[in-house]
């Protein structure tokens, strides 16, 4: 059973036309720098990527990844590929879930903009949260595997891994508001009332909680690879707006395929689904859960994370529909996006209102 998601964004493709670069000169960096590497290679683009154009590298005894910055006008502070590179070599130190990690070019003369290589993990990824196509009985052990991976992830020690410097400590989320309202402003195409209103409730009424870790900005079922046979996580993937961040932020967006409108949606929503009857967990037991893993009682003010993350997916997505608009989108259906921004800042508003936004 194929959804959507897997049709637009799964698999590989020939490379676009507006992200090839010269394969030989990328031939030859990779058997000087890359230990075992063996040509020749065949080069195939994943379809997904939208933000930094990802590329599946296939040698005769090997398969490889590779990450790289997109050609153009890009928005400020964007497509930091250097830093992926760097949380996912911390992390692997340590025996977090992520593919190997090979090389870091900053020569841009190599294929053009700066890019890293990594293993190509095998395995499932999924992409429709209800695991149609897993059995009734293994489904739950699933979500048990996401959330515990989310959770050591928030668990652990940034300072020890030398990430210190990942990101400014404190103040994330009146970080985070300012950067995307900055995004979708420098990438508005149609005034949306509901986005505008977020734009001023959201900075003044932020949590007091100011809690700290490493967060992953994008920690959902399709950017991680499951073991073949078991309910493992064995890498996480797409680590491009990671930072130092508060962890609960990182975890309601996770929490958000249980809220998010299916209208619109490039993947499925759990929305309106039977939960036991799925035998998957609800939003208030996959809370609980991650309660458990990360030594919370509870979690407060859970009405504004989810407005928060509403509008900080909105703003997402219209940066890319902004990038279509000049030229430098790296996904064939990212103009399809647009459509999405209204639901999303409608349910973020209605959020807003539990919490106490009036208007």
């Amino acid at each position: 059973m194929q959804d959507e998601g897997v049709e637009r964004y799964g698999g590989t493709k020939d490379v676009a036309d507006s992200h090839k670069f010269d394969e030989k000169n990328l031939e030859a960096y990779l058997a000087a720098h890359v230990e075992g590497f063996e040509g020749r290679m065949e080069v195939r683009q994943f379809k997904g990527g939208q933000s930094n154009p990802t590329y599946q590298i296939v040698t005769p005894k090997k398969k490889y990844v590779m990450r790289r910055k997109p050609p153009g006008k890009l928005l400020p502070s964007a497509h930091a590929v250097d830093r992926e590179y760097k949380v996912i070599t911390a992390l692997g130190k340590i025996g977090f879930p992520v593919p190997r990690t090979y090389c870091l070019c900053e020569d841009e003369s190599v294929v053009g903009t700066i890019f890293y290589v990594m293993d190509m993990v095998e395995g499932r990824i999924l992409w429709d949260p209800r695991l149609p196509d897993i059995p009734r009985e293994g489904r739950r052990a699933i979500f048990e595997a996401k959330i515990s991976t989310l959770a050591k992830l928030h668990n652990a020690d940034y300072q020890a891994i030398e990430l210190g410097d990942f990101g400014k400590p404190g103040n994330y989320f009146s970080r985070q508001i300012s950067r995307w309202t900055k995004q979708y402003q420098m990438s508005e195409t149609q005034s949306i009332d509901t986005m505008n209103k977020l734009i001023d409730w959201l900075p003044g009424n932020l949590p007091d909680d100011d809690a700290n870790s490493i967060v992953h900005g994008d920690f959902r079922l399709d950017n991680m690879v499951l073991h073949a046979d078991k309910p493992e996580v064995l890498a996480v993937l797409d680590w491009e707006l990671s930072t130092l961040g508060h962890p609960l932020g990182d975890f309601t967006y996770h929490l958000m395929q249980w809220f998010m409108p299916s209208e619109g949606a490039s993947t499925q929503t759990l929305e309106g689904v039977d939960f036991d009857a799925l035998n998957i967990p609800d939003a208030a037991e996959y809370t609980r859960l991650y309660c458990e893993h990360t030594g919370r009682d509870s979690i407060e003010n859970m009405d504004f994370y989810i407005a928060y993350n509403m509008f900080r997916l909105a703003g997402i997505l219209q940066g890319i529909v902004g990038r279509v608009r000049d030229g430098t989108a790296s996904n064939e259906h990212a103009a399809l996006m647009e459509d999405r921004v209204k639901p999303l800042s409608d349910v973020g508003w209605f959020y807003a209102q539990k919490a106490g936004a009036i208007g």
